[in-house]
């Protein structure tokens, strides 16, 4: 596949708004999981919630799409100066000629949970200022964004659970490719809500404690949220050695179980491999793996297999989600930008609150952080479902 240049990016997490403050809390490996005090919940585990959500004023033509995603999602793209490059990049192309692809995995159901707690009491209706359409709807959070950003192109969300905002990069691409759209913005969005934290509690899938991949003793994930973007445009003749390229692709759907990965890593493997063969590269030419790394017994398993099948044990990696949590949806799109950050600054960052590495899983795990020259980087993220997706990304330079 031909590169995309990924001209600007931005993330917000529980470890920072924006980049200087991500890539601070990354090089000070300092985490942003706590307790969970979050709305009503009442479970014996920890989050990763983003400062400043429930502080956020939409603008008042849009107070139809008001919920904590959509909020996030303002908060991150007000990020880095982010909306600005995308105003400049819709005067070059023309605003119908840059798409809008955000990955979610529950949209603003939070706003939902809310609505049925002043159900009518005496004929159950939702309270009439409660809409669907431009709050839970899957679509919302794209729709609003593109309002925000007073784009004209298509737009679209992909939902398949924790490959979500991996694969807009996909979806992008092809429309690209095809000539329908000369940009895109791509990212994810996904925040804190009651369903995904008691859900994820009754399938015995959350740690009572700050998750620790890959570690002997993990026993689960740590919930977070976070809103992640990036404009993707065409390689220009120049570019800056910093700059940043989507050299790769890989997907996979092995439908293997609804919420348990394929047990040899099956669809990791067969998404790693594809995104190797559309980068033209060889497994070798991998400095550092972002590894999808949820911090599950099974899954980071599941992962090692299919991580050592294509790479043996030697490649640096690590998972980033002991820092942020799982974003669930946005997990895709937060750590392509911390592979951006990786590549800018020749950071390798250690996967946080892993003690003891379990001596099952052959991996060059980093438990703390490398500072050395990267030039290409793979991050892998892998949904329930069987939903597989693994981008590259390389330095320009």
């Amino acid at each position: 596949m031909n590169p995309l240049w990924l001209s600007h990016f931005t993330a917000t997490s529980s470890i920072g708004h924006g980049l200087q403050q991500t890539l601070n809390a990354l090089r000070g490996q300092r985490g942003g999981l706590a307790p969970c005090a979050f709305d009503t919940v009442d479970l014996p585990t920890f989050v990763g919630e983003v400062a400043g959500v429930d502080a956020v004023a939409l603008p008042a033509a849009l107070a139809a799409f008001d919920s904590r995603n959509n909020r996030l999602a303002l908060l991150g793209l007000m990020q880095d100066g982010f909306a600005e490059a995308v105003a400049a990049a819709s005067q070059k192309y023309g605003a119908h000629r840059i798409g809008v692809f955000i990955g979610t995995s529950t949209s603003a159901i939070l706003q939902t949970e809310l609505a049925y707690r002043r159900l009518d009491p005496a004929t159950g209706a939702f309270p009439p200022d409660f809409s669907y359409r431009t709050t839970h709807n899957t679509f919302s959070v794209a729709d609003f964004t593109r309002q925000v950003l007073a784009l004209a192109g298509p737009a679209g969300v992909v939902s398949s659970a924790c490959s979500s905002s991996a694969k807009v990069f996909a979806s992008a691409r092809r429309m690209m490719a095809a000539g329908l759209i000369d940009a895109a913005v791509v990212g994810g969005v996904d925040s804190l809500c009651l369903t995904t934290l008691y859900g994820f509690n009754s399938l015995g899938l959350i740690s009572t404690q700050a998750c620790r991949p890959f570690d002997v003793e993990r026993d689960g994930i740590s919930i977070g949220e976070a809103a992640a973007f990036a404009l993707l445009e065409p390689v220009p003749h120049r570019l800056d050695e910093d700059a940043v390229l989507l050299l790769g692709i890989g997907e996979s759907s092995d439908a293997h179980h609804m919420s348990s990965p394929h047990p040899e890593g099956l669809g990791a493997r067969m998404a790693m491999q594809e995104a190797l063969a559309t980068a033209g590269l060889d497994a070798a030419e991998i400095d550092y793996i972002n590894l999808h790394g949820t911090a599950t017994p099974s899954n980071d398993a599941a992962e090692t297999r299919a991580v050592a099948a294509l790479f043996g044990s030697a490649t640096l990696c690590s998972s980033t989600k002991g820092a942020t949590g799982h974003t669930l949806g946005a997990a895709g799109g937060l750590e392509a930008v911390i592979c951006a950050l990786a590549l800018q600054h020749g950071l390798l960052p250690a996967g946080l609150n892993t003690q003891q590495l379990d001596p099952a899983l052959p991996l060059n795990y980093l438990l703390h952080n490398r500072e050395q020259a990267v030039r290409r980087v793979l991050s892998n993220s892998f949904g329930f479902g069987g939903t597989n997706c693994s981008l590259i990304f390389g330095r320009a330079g």
